[in-house]
């Protein structure tokens, strides 16, 4: 980022006080131009050229002294072209700079002069990097600085380390720009030493803003997301404005890692107040990546529209290089659209070969690039392969710094050039290096959320590579390379075990203040008062506290894929299921005695269809007091629609598995279906598990011992008022914690370390920010954001509550909510509900599967007797090990 150069206005040396009234005219005039300043550090242009235009007209006063006039003159004309050039074209604000050059030598006070003329010249730097022109900028910035360091030798006043210190952020932002990390680094480290070291805060803020842009643009995300975060944290203290400009760049580092979702939210924050600030190189910059956060979303229409938006600003701002990445932007749309045609039209391929030119002639390496690969993938679906394998040769080689959604393109592009030519193994190689350098990347973040959303750059490869293998036949051998295709792209995050971790301090008080909120908001629903203010500020404190847990290290140690051969060894009796979905067709593969076999199982759109029909006639059939003709009415849709999942997903795999306890790998909306349901799966133990990699790991034997029991229960369960003692009843010295003991701080302690935890409470699935699912507790929600950081997190979770085995899937089938927060952290085995259910059914359900456990049975098994007693009304189903 970049901000107008600043320093205290002074009278000039050698000027005599001149009478009263003109003085205290000129005394107005500097308060004006402070003011506008610092309008202008927090982004408020508007205000600060209205401040300085007054300062002007005052001015005008007859009996000023005439240098006087000339200094507080200059300095306002300086800060006003500056602002002039945010808010409207940066060449008129240079031309503005050049008029205020000349102005400056009417000044008599030499040092003055010089200071001035630095003030100057760092503006017209900052503003020449702004829209793009960063050598220019550099270059007078180098000069700058080596003036700056030799008046620093000469004098170490505040005063002087505040000018080097904004030149250094602004030099090394520029250097970041440009990819040049090391300088970037070392200029701006320097920025924030000195400004910590003479007690500079903003300035050091503004430094470590600029150090997390510079990072990203290196590739060290987390790092980046760090130096955001203490960033966010000085300017909410010391210039609020700031945040957002600071918005925007989480914004970029968020698409970069695929939660297009999240950016595009935080965007549609900030875009409005932007609008009104008429900032107009930010509201560009917001549009543009607010059109990147839609194109990875697959929202096509506003993708165009902000693109082309923010295209016209930038040429309207003479910011050229700015403006073909919104161009690059806008040709992506029309390239996926062209792609989706029989052949694609030539003159997307010449609009695309004249982009690359054009961000080549700005030395936009790695945008010009990939425009050459669209290019080239156009011209392959064309079915001209040789042109496109010659447009490829010609990309360079992918960098460090390349963007990881540039270089799986690259990928793809080969793996399609490959197939055009008959070559499938080279296709498969590529999808395959391309999948492993995307878990690289993956394996260095943290945050559940950051490690989920990489997926989606990896979509394509992955698809393309199960839609090769499918269509090679249905063999054991291609059954057995299906099954290591899906491994490698499905539920990642689920492939790692997880480092040691605790809510720090910080991010504790974030939770809290949402726990708090949560309650607030609650209270005004049942009181019938407004909640759009309350909803929107939890919203915001939800995603601050999620932002906060991207900043540590690496989510965990990955865990290699697994073999089918290492499944089936550890399968026993059991058969495992893993679904899978190629365009629109279903296919299962079964894992069973020692073979794997394909089945393809016909149209996934009405599996689908159905899978959401039978969730709704669950939820639907769920209160406990429904009238009875209703309650059969709605019992018998379910029925119908489980009969019919029956039908498409498990009884053309009946000979393979038997009468096997089945371990099911579900896709998409399949993670819905509470199995039990399924006659098929009455009174068969079932366990689900998002990936046979994550189901292996959590039956390892070499996990960390537990102990104990843990019994909860939570407020406003009547038909649970006697269950927690009843199922103490079954397991000896178990440690209970009754409604008023039932705290959020006391049940997460009590959660570490132990064998064995059921918590009977109310609890609600959060779609749109699932880490903020919930249990409801006496004193608040517990967030499956703060049980997935239990240190040692128990072995066996029971939640007797609604709808906290549901997720939030993403690209690359991760999902994500309670229970999947509680497997990704390391318990074993979760038992949960798929979709509402009532408390009178609830308490019955766990009350047979606890009867069931202690009399030594297994979770899958204890839980498949407890549900068939009543399936329709008990929809639980096992996760992870079983």
């Amino acid at each position: 980022m970049t901000v107008p150069a600043q320093t205290p206005v002074r009278r000039p040396r050698g000027t005599r006080r001149a009478s009263s009234g003109p003085d205290d005219t000129v005394a107005l005039a500097r308060q004006l131009h402070r003011s506008a300043l610092d309008a202008a550090t927090a982004d408020r242009h508007p205000a600060a050229i209205r401040q300085m235009r007054r300062g002007l007209a005052l001015l005008e006063t007859p009996g000023i002294d005439p240098q006087a006039r000339l200094e507080v003159r200059t300095r306002l004309l300086n800060t006003l072209a500056f602002c002039l050039a945010e808010t409207g074209n940066v060449d008129d604000g240079l031309v503005q700079l050049a008029g205020v050059d000349r102005e400056l030598a009417g000044l008599r006070d030499e040092e003055l002069r010089a200071h001035l003329s630095t003030l100057v010249n760092l503006n017209r730097a900052a503003l020449l990097c702004r829209v793009g022109r960063i050598d220019e900028g550099i270059a007078q910035l180098d000069r700058e600085i080596e003036r700056s360091e030799r008046r620093l030798t000469a004098h170490a006043g505040q005063e002087s380390v505040d000018l080097l210190a904004l030149a250094l952020s602004n030099r090394g932002n520029a250097h970041g720009e440009v990819h040049r990390h090391e300088k970037a680094v070392r200029d701006l480290n320097r920025a924030v030493e000195l400004a910590n070291a003479h007690d500079l805060p903003l300035r050091a803020a503004i430094a470590e803003h600029a150090l997390g842009n510079a990072v990203q643009r290196a590739g060290d995300i987390p790092a980046a997301l760090h130096h955001y975060h203490e960033a966010n944290r000085a300017f909410q203290e010391l210039e609020p404005g700031l945040l957002l400009r600071l918005r925007i760049d989480q914004a970029e580092a968020m698409i970069s890692v695929g939660l297009a979702d999240e950016a595009g939210r935080l965007l549609d924050e900030v875009l409005p107040e932007l609008r009104r600030q008429r900032i107009g190189q930010d509201v560009a910059e917001a549009e543009l990546f607010r059109a990147a956060a839609a194109l990875q979303d697959g929202d096509l229409v506003l993708a165009r529209r902000m693109a082309r938006s923010a295209q016209r600003k930038l040429v309207g701002r003479g910011s050229p290089a700015w403006a073909a990445v919104a161009g690059l932007i806008a040709l992506r749309v029309d390239v996926l659209r062209a792609l989706e045609s029989r052949r694609p039209v030539a003159e997307v391929v010449v609009r695309a070969l004249e982009l690359s030119v054009e961000l080549a002639g700005l030395k936009l390496l790695d945008q010009a690039a990939f425009a050459l690969v669209l290019a080239a993938r156009l011209e392959i679906r064309r079915g001209s392969p040789d042109r496109g394998a010659e447009l490829l040769r010609r990309v360079p080689k992918s960098r460090r710094i390349t963007p990881i959604d540039h270089r799986m393109l690259l990928r793809l592009c080969r793996a399609e050039l490959a197939l055009a030519r008959g070559n499938e193994r080279v296709a498969l190689a590529q999808a395959k290096a391309g999948l492993a350098e995307l878990g690289r990347m993956r394996d260095r973040l943290g945050g559940l959320e950051l490690v989920s959303g990489t997926a989606v750059h990896g979509r394509e490869l992955g698809e393309l590579a199960v839609r090769l293998v499918l269509e090679a036949g249905d063999s054991a051998a291609d059954a057995k390379r299906l099954f290591t295709w899906l491994e490698r792209t499905r539920a990642q995050l689920y492939r790692y075990d997880p480092a040691e971790s605790a809510v720090d301090s910080e991010l504790g008080e974030r939770i809290a203040d949402v726990r708090r909120l949560s309650r607030v908001l609650l209270r005004a629903r049942l009181d019938g008062l407004p909640t759009a203010e309350l909803e929107g500020r939890l919203k915001q404190s939800q995603r601050a506290a999620t932002r906060m847990g991207w900043t540590s290290g690496p989510w965990g140690t990955p865990r290699p894929v697994v073999t089918p051969d290492e499944v089936l060894a550890r399968l026993g009796g059991r058969a495992m299921v893993s679904f899978a979905v190629s365009d629109d067709e279903l296919v299962a593969l079964v894992l069973a005695g020692e073979r794997v076999r394909m089945v393809r199982l016909g149209s996934a759109a009405a599996v689908t269809e159905s899978a959401r029909r039978l969730h709704a006639d669950l939820n639907a059939l769920a209160p406990d007091y429904l009238p009875p003709l209703l309650a059969e009415v709605i019992a018998a849709s379910a029925r119908r629609e489980a009969e019919k999942l029956d039908r498409l997903l498990l009884r053309p795999l009946a000979p393979m598995i038997g009468s096997r306890e089945l371990v099911i790998v579900p896709t998409g909306a399949l993670y819905v279906v509470p199995w039990g349901v399924l006659p098929m799966c009455a009174n068969r133990p079932t366990t689900a598990a998002p990936s046979a990699t994550a189901w292996v790991s959590a039956i390892r034997a070499d996990r960390e011992p537990a102990t104990g029991v843990l019994l909860v229960r939570g407020p406003g369960l009547h038909a649970a008022q006697g269950e927690i003692d009843r199922l103490a009843g079954y397991h000896g010295e178990a440690k209970l914690l009754g409604v008023s003991e039932a705290r959020v701080n006391s049940v997460l302690e009590a959660l570490d370390g132990v064998e064995l935890a059921h918590i009977a409470a109310h609890g609600e699935h959060e779609p749109e920010n699932a880490l903020f699912s919930r249990l409801e507790l006496v004193d608040g929600a517990m967030f499956a954001h703060e049980v997935g950081r239990v240190r040692r997190p128990p072995h066996q979770v029971v939640l007797a509550a609604c709808e906290l085995a549901l997720n939030r899937v993403r690209p690359g089938d991760e999902p994500l909510g309670f229970a999947g927060a509680l497997l990704a952290s390391g318990a074993r085995t979760v038992i949960a509900a798929s979709s509402r259910v009532g408390d009178e059914p609830s308490a019955a359900a766990m009350a047979d599967f606890h009867r069931n456990l202690a009399g030594g049975a297994s979770p899958a098994v204890a839980l498949a007797d407890a549900v068939a007693v009543d399936p329709l009304r008990r929809p639980f189903v096992c996760l992870g090990s079983g």
